[in-house]
């Protein structure tokens, strides 16, 4: 049997544990030589690196409650801190959880949040100075807990089996060699069937794929999904941008808003990208000027969900 087929039969069977199912989805992909593919299924099997972008469904919800001590003794408890009170006094990223854990951990996460109180405690205590004297007048905050529920948990798993699903669906379709592939055979994978396989990936797994020319024979892949900072930098950094400048434009572009979809960046942006050009001219960015010009225009687009 092919091992498209046995990923299919094994994700298709609901006892079935991702792990083995991730090990043979990273053996296609090295017989289809896509290494975007792979490394999402080693992430996937061995957890996100700091520096990797994540996928948006490993963005989870975190809800806030917080305890305040006021004057003569008095206290409130407990108290559900809405998550527009957040991202207004602490940022938008506090209210998103990066869940960088491999499959496995988060399996074994999910037996204990069920066990226990049906939610996942994280570490929330820099969240105390952010909120104090911002939330109830007179009180001041003594704790801060955020949860995650183990039903996004269980959507995390569920998003990741969808995806394995989905994939080899496509690669079917769009490869139809790749059903020949087992493990004692394995047909010579083309440059254009790699590049089929590489394309199917970033689309299923990111999303809001879309090319842009960088000089004659060559392209860059952007994958920037709506509002998510991560894939924005991830993309900058792809596209040829130093990892410092990638971080530090993505910062800015998610601090304002574009002026309009002719103009995409803002007026820090704009600033920044004049300050900056000189990098593409002096060879510091892997792109030139003209390349970088569009793939940040194109960038901002997907972010603001503009195209």
């Amino acid at each position: 049997m092919s091992l498209l087929r046995e990923i299919q039969i094994a994700v298709l069977n609901e006892r079935s544990e991702l792990a083995p199912i991730l090990l043979k989805l990273r053996l296609l992909a090295g017989r289809l030589e896509s290494q975007p593919l792979a490394d999402w299924v080693r992430h996937e099997s061995e957890g996100y690196p700091a520096d990797v972008a994540l996928p948006s469904y490993r963005q989870i919800p975190v809800t806030y409650t917080a305890s305040f001590a006021g004057s003569f003794g008095s206290a409130i408890n407990n108290a559900p801190i809405p998550p527009y009170l957040i991202e207004e006094f602490a940022g938008a990223h506090w209210n998103n959880y990066e869940m960088r854990q491999s499959i496995a951990a988060i399996d074994d996460l999910m037996i204990g949040v069920r066990q226990e109180s049906g939610t996942l405690t994280i570490n929330a205590a820099n969240l105390i100075l952010l909120l104090q004297g911002k939330i109830y007048d007179g009180y001041s905050c003594h704790e801060v807990t955020g949860r995650i529920s183990a039903s996004s948990l269980a959507s995390l798993r569920h998003q990741v089996r969808s995806r394995v699903l989905e994939l080899t669906i496509e690669l079917e379709k769009s490869i139809p060699e790749s059903a020949n592939i087992s493990i004692d055979k394995s047909p010579k994978s083309s440059a254009e069937q790699s590049s089929v396989a590489t394309q199917i990936a970033q689309q299923i797994i990111y999303g809001n794929v879309t090319t842009v020319s960088a000089g004659p024979g060559a392209s860059v892949s952007v994958v920037v999904s709506e509002r998510d900072i991560s894939s924005l930098q991830r993309y900058l950094i792809e596209s040829g941008l130093e990892r410092a400048d990638a971080a530090e434009l993505a910062e800015i572009l998610a601090s304002e808003e574009p002026e309009s979809k002719a103009e995409p960046l803002g007026a820090k942006a704009k600033e920044w990208f004049l300050k900056n050009l000189k990098k593409a001219a002096s060879g510091t960015w892997k792109i030139g000027v003209s390349v970088a010009t569009d793939v940040i225009k194109e960038a901002a687009l997907r972010y603001y969900g503009l195209k």
